[in-house]
């Protein structure tokens, strides 16, 4: 378990520095390679607590170029220990006995008693000789301590020995006695307990002299202590000798230090291993890790810490051919690429106050399928995961509520588009998995997806769960979501539900169309928003069928190009079973919504009611709050002023496809014409 631990930390050490870089595209190619768990370390806070770094925090953030992220505070500490570690050594290291005892002043009072036998009595070390019990009955332990340190003289190597009687060991100064090494390395002297605390381990004290060459420092145990925790906490630094050396330190690494500051060593069983000094080893060890993102100061990622079961999916790797269907269906050639608005798009909450539901639009393209996941996100948080009565705590939402319904959201429209019995989500590998050939322009994102088939909801939500930041911050979550809707229904699907089968999801200047809104909102890729289907006389007996919308939808539609009677939007989409909307105005999709379900179910409220105006693109600072009033409700001079209706903005026009001849106020907000 110990050893897992220390990768998550890891993993969330190196998270922490790409955040801070600014490395999204990375952190996204990490998290498809080595997901999260629920063991993720996912607060800075609890990252400087769990590597005891708030001293050294603080002290960097008291620099007058401060560094951002733990990672560096770390290695700018170890840079700079060079000079400042001092490690004395005196005369030949044979000149007193065994059982003499070296003076340390660690400012910690060692007891007489404190000694005792740690490893004669392990089942291990059963078969031993009589000199290594010896050995082990000369280690001496600090009686508060669950590991304690000790010195090799003779080789400079350090020893760490865990309750259970077993070794690590780590090298310390320099390789010149290692010809006497199997002779000397009975000569085990304790090191003296670690400091009782952090704060003492940053205080100097000058090491005690006796008259014996087996004498460690303050400064030898503090070090000790500093490396085994995995971490520097002193100003200290190792000699040059070091180098080469430190990669032996990977093992001692797997430990937490208790609020006494002592290290505990984990259930794991470390073996004697020869002592003997490995020239290769290197002159740093990385330990591998891996971790995510977030920009706040305290959260690291704020994805809810629940217990995810490990599901055993099937990834399918994308091929050419498959790739080649899905680019006929969204441009209508395997030739187009995705432009760069929807590369760059994804599902990023905004971080105003008052509208941290709200996903952020970059540029002009993909608020189809924007206004689409914004309005199941509202769905979900209005009125599926919120339990508050009040608006304002319903809508200053939480990162983590947010992002669980992101994944929720996306989970519903998947799961539609699968016709609810199957779901497919496309996942970013951060690599190329074929090699285009023959009539097909590759655009770097199709060629490095892979794609998980499940056959239950909740399977869906839990890979969507374990993957939403590759949609709510990777670089390609907006094309990720339309990929995977794509694959739910099927391209041969989506193709016999256009009335024209050589329609495209993307039309013209990579604006999404209605097929695409239609297979989110609905599960079909259906080219019209009018109730169920129409035949229409095509002469000599001929019929053409024009495909609608089947039934109720969750979310609804209203449609500017109604009010121009271009189009007709039935009930089903008009009437949603949640009071909330996209709207299609002037090529362009936003949101609509009422936080009272009320307005769904009951036609009495629609004397008078608030709606709610979110569009992502519009770069809003507040909620925009406008009351809806039926005619009979509203004053005359309000009538007076919306007479001349080249002064009506389209938004009012777009509600007066549902609420007819209804008078809308702004409530001091400037209308957006």
């Amino acid at each position: 378990m110990m050893g897992k631990d220390v990768e998550e930390v890891s993993a969330s050490l190196v998270r922490e520095y790409l955040s801070r870089k600014g490395l999204k595209k990375t952190i996204a190619c990490m998290d498809a390679e080595l997901p999260r768990t629920n063991s993720s370390v996912n607060n800075r806070s609890d990252l400087r607590r769990i590597l005891h770094l708030e001293g050294l925090y603080k002290q960097n953030k008291a620099e007058e170029h401060p560094f951002k992220s733990m990672l560096e505070i770390i290695v700018k500490v170890r840079m700079s220990e060079g000079d400042k570690t001092k490690i004395h050594h005196h005369g030949d290291n044979e000149a007193h006995p065994l059982e003499q005892t070296m003076s340390i002043n660690t400012g910690v009072k060692r007891e007489p008693d404190c000694m005792e036998s740690l490893l004669c009595d392990s089942p291990r070390f059963s078969s031993q000789t009589p000199s290594e019990k010896t050995l082990k009955k000369s280690f001496a332990v600090h009686p508060e301590s669950e590991r304690s340190v000790y010195f090799l003289p003779s080789s400079h190597d350090l020893l760490t020995v865990s309750k259970e009687g077993f070794l690590s060991e780590k090298k310390i100064l320099d390789s010149d006695s290692q010809k006497n090494r199997s002779s000397r390395i009975r000569r085990g002297i304790m090191a003296g307990p670690i400091a009782s605390s952090l704060q003492e381990s940053n205080k100097r004290r000058p090491a005690r002299k006796v008259p014996s060459s087996l004498t460690a420092t303050t400064e030898d145990c503090r070090e000790s202590a500093n490396w085994t925790n995995g971490l520097n906490t002193t100003n200290t630094n190792p000699p040059a000798s070091l180098e080469g050396e430190s990669s032996m330190l990977s093992n001692l690494h797997k430990g937490i230090i208790d609020h006494n500051g002592y290290k505990k060593m984990p259930e794991v069983k470390h073996r004697l291993k020869n002592l003997a000094p490995d020239p290769k080893l290197d002159g740093l060890h990385v330990l591998e890790m891996v971790l995510d993102d977030i920009e706040n100061e305290e959260s690291l990622c704020d994805v809810p810490r629940t217990s995810m079961p490990e599901l055993s999916l099937v990834k399918t790797p994308m091929d050419q051919m498959t790739a080649t269907a899905l680019k006929e269906i969204i441009f209508g050639s395997p030739m187009a690429c995705f432009t760069e608005e929807w590369k760059q798009q994804n599902f990023t909450f905004s971080d105003t106050p008052g509208l941290k539901y709200g996903i952020v639009q970059n540029k002009g393209g993909p608020c189809g399928v924007l206004a689409a996941v914004q309005a199941c996100v509202l769905q979900k948080l209005l009125f599926e995961e919120s339990s508050s009565d009040s608006l304002d705590e319903r809508l200053e939402v939480s990162n983590v509520l947010r992002t669980k319904c992101l994944s929720r959201a996306l989970a519903d429209i998947l799961w539609r588009a699968g016709n609810m019995k199957r779901a497919t989500v496309a996942i970013n590998t951060g690599r190329s998995l074929f090699i285009p050939i023959g009539r097909y322009k590759s655009d770097g994102i199709l060629e490095m997806i892979t794609y998980v088939t499940v056959e239950t909801l909740d399977d869906l939500t839990l890979v969507l769960e374990k993957h939403v930041r590759q949609f709510e911050s990777g670089p390609f979550g907006c094309i990720l979501l339309t990929i995977s809707a794509i694959l739910c229904r099927t391209p041969a699907t989506i193709q016999s539900d256009m009335d024209v089968p050589t329609s495209t999801l993307i039309g013209a200047h990579g604006y999404c169309t209605q097929e695409l809104v239609n297979l989110l909102l609905c599960g079909r890729a259906v080219s019209n928003v009018f109730d169920d289907e129409m035949k229409l006389d095509s002469g000599n007996g001929n019929f053409t069928l024009l495909k609608g919308i089947k039934a109720r939808c969750n979310i609804g539609l209203l449609s500017l190009f109604e009010h121009y009677n271009i189009c007709k939007v039935g009930s089903h989409l008009k009437t949603p079973k949640f009071p909330i909307w996209v709207v299609c105005s002037e090529s362009h999709f936003s949101v609509l919504f009422c936080p009272s379900e009320d307005l769904a179910t009951d036609h009495c409220k629609e004397e008078e009611f608030d709606l709610y105006y979110y569009d992502g693109l519009a770069n809003q600072q507040e909620p925009i709050r406008l009351t809806v009033y039926s005619e009979s409700c509203a004053t005359e001079s309000a009538q007076s002023d919306n007479t001349d209706s080249d002064l009506i903005p389209p938004l009012e026009l777009c509600i007066r496809t549902k609420w007819r001849n209804a008078v809308v106020s702004w409530n001091d907000t400037d209308p957006i014409l």
